[in-house]
């Protein structure tokens, strides 16, 4: 399904305006408190101010009206520079976050923030959510809470043509691998080098990076021969990077919706337990009135949307 922006048709504007969900351009109130609907700009449509949900939030952030959000960047297709040079964002997690804000009443600032830095920052009090296309697991549910929006794994980036015939895991043992630090992609790889062992081939050569464009510049230039990241983002790059001509995305036919596929979402301090039940509240709206379908639509990955807001669902 391919996300609808302006202009568009009259007769699809006139559709869109009857929902709750309102386009931009459209107009309409709360139906529940009247309240006016606030434009979420980045994704480019409306959400309703919803006054229960925003009653219900910590008075600090009611008093405060800004939710700080920690986000690593450039992380697409969840984190990104609007353009090289500017500080403005754009993403899947952006514009969730603009429409979170905009149904809890409230502002979800972002800041870029290394992703290894990103956990500790929040329990030291600098953001009250992270929003970085984190993997809820329970190592980090012992220091965050998470409402998770996603389900998704790792898939593996490789040069444009795929000259080494990479398709699976363990075709990367042997070869430089890139990854970005601290991440579970790393940690997915650092466990698979036993099975290369067990197979009796020499082990991946894992090259760790600050960030994950950094990783995908030693793919390019040829240090890494493949770059493990989550499939979201991989077919992300493969799909736009120089026009789709500098990357491929290998395809695990025992693995499509990557490895060690598992729930993602928005970690919360566990110093604010009502940020978290109003944030899953407010996503589970967005999730029922097609907002977060349309806005992982806009993204290419429409398929990584669950129907259900949870809590703390880690598998492993």
């Amino acid at each position: 399904m391919k996300y609808i922006s302006a202009p568009r048709h009259a007769a699809a504007a006139v559709l869109a305006c009857a929902a709750t969900v309102v386009l931009a351009g459209c107009g309409a109130g709360d139906a529940r408190g009247g309240e006016p609907a606030s434009r979420d700009k980045s994704a480019d449509i409306a959400v309703a101010r919803d006054a229960t949900l925003h009653a219900a939030l910590p008075e600090r952030i009611r008093k405060a009206g800004t939710v700080r959000v920690a986000t690593d960047v450039p992380y697409p297709p969840f984190a990104m520079f609007v353009a090289a040079g500017k500080s403005d964002l754009t993403g899947l997690d952006y514009d969730l976050g603009q429409a979170l804000g905009a149904k809890l009443g409230v502002t979800f600032a972002f800041t870029p923030t290394k992703f290894d830095g990103i956990v500790p920052a929040i329990q030291a009090g600098k953001f009250d959510v992270a929003m970085s296309a984190l993997t809820d697991n329970r190592e980090r549910e012992k220091l965050l809470d998470f409402v998770d929006y996603s389900h998704s794994g790792s898939g593996i980036l490789v040069a444009d043509g795929n000259p080494r015939k990479i398709v699976t895991l363990d075709d990367l043992c042997g070869g430089k691998v890139g990854v970005q630090a601290a991440t579970n992609q790393h940690k997915l790889l650092s466990a698979h080098q036993s099975a290369c062992r067990s197979a009796g081939h020499r082990p991946a050569d894992i090259q760790t990076f600050p960030k994950d464009s950094d990783a995908q510049l030693a793919l390019r230039s040829g240090k890494v021969s493949a770059v493990v990241v989550t499939k979201p983002a991989a077919g992300w790059a493969a799909k736009t990077a120089d026009g789709g001509k500098a990357f491929d995305l290998a395809a695990d036919p025992e693995a499509p919706a990557g490895y060690r596929a598992s729930p993602n979402g928005i970690a919360v301090s566990k110093q604010l337990p009502r940020l978290t039940s109003a944030i899953r509240r407010a996503l589970q709206e967005l999730m029922d009135d097609g907002t977060l379908n349309r806005i992982c639509a806009k993204y290419g990955v429409a398929g990584i949307a669950l129907k259900q807001a949870t809590e703390n669902a880690a598998v492993d």
